[in-house]
């Protein structure tokens, strides 16, 4: 009799090409739980508070992300294609930060927020219209949603250093917070009030 298992019973099961459709389950791990996948010598309560605060960043920035491809495709104006251009930019640098702190949620045991539903439940950045807006109104939002997430990497980051998971501090310096810096410096730059065409004249002033 064959072992349960085994080759010969494999052997006995139905082969077909049929796939097997619409399948449910159990979760296998619910969400705001932490398990024990690496020797990350890290406690477990750490880990739960540095997935949910991270879980906050990631919903953030998949809403910062979002708002730049937004931005990109509604554009318009004189300044159109170097914006169009930045926007999509931007949004390229963001989406590789999106899965970087996700990668970093799932290293530490915990769940990622993957649906927009979830996210949209969850970020701090104001919901835009759904129509067109003027370039100075896009370039505004853009600056609230980066201040939100560069004051929520500050205060993660030096929580992170405190509780020992020196990883999560890490990323959040040298990837969100940096390329949040430099991004926040590009757009303030296009609401300068200078004159496109003929510089200011000192002595008119006087």
């Amino acid at each position: 009799m064959a072992k349960k298992g085994s080759t010969a019973e494999t052997r006995n099961h139905r082969i077909s090409p049929q796939p097997r459709l619409h399948q449910r389950a159990r979760e296998i791990q619910s969400y705001g739980s932490v398990e024990h996948l690496l020797p990350l010598e890290l406690e477990e309560p750490v880990r739960l508070e540095m997935t949910e605060q991270l879980n906050q960043l990631l919903a953030d920035t998949i809403t910062l992300r979002d708002l730049y491809k937004k931005s990109h495709w509604q554009v318009a104006g004189p300044t159109f294609y170097q914006l169009h251009l930045l926007y999509d930019k931007h949004y390229e640098e963001q989406n590789d930060i999106v899965d970087k702190i996700a990668e970093r949620i799932q290293l530490l045991g915990g769940i990622s927020l993957a649906m927009a539903a979830d996210i949209a439940e969850t970020t701090q950045i104001e919901r835009p219209p759904r129509g067109r807006e003027e370039v100075p109104v896009q370039i505004s939002r853009l600056l609230d949603a980066h201040q939100i997430v560069i004051r929520q990497c500050r205060t993660l980051a030096k929580r992170a250093q405190t509780i020992g998971d020196d990883g999560t501090n890490d990323l959040v310096i040298s990837d969100v917070l940096r390329t949040n810096e430099l991004q926040q410096w590009f757009l303030n730059e296009h609401l300068v009030d200078v004159p496109l065409v003929e510089a200011e004249n000192p002595d008119a002033a006087a």
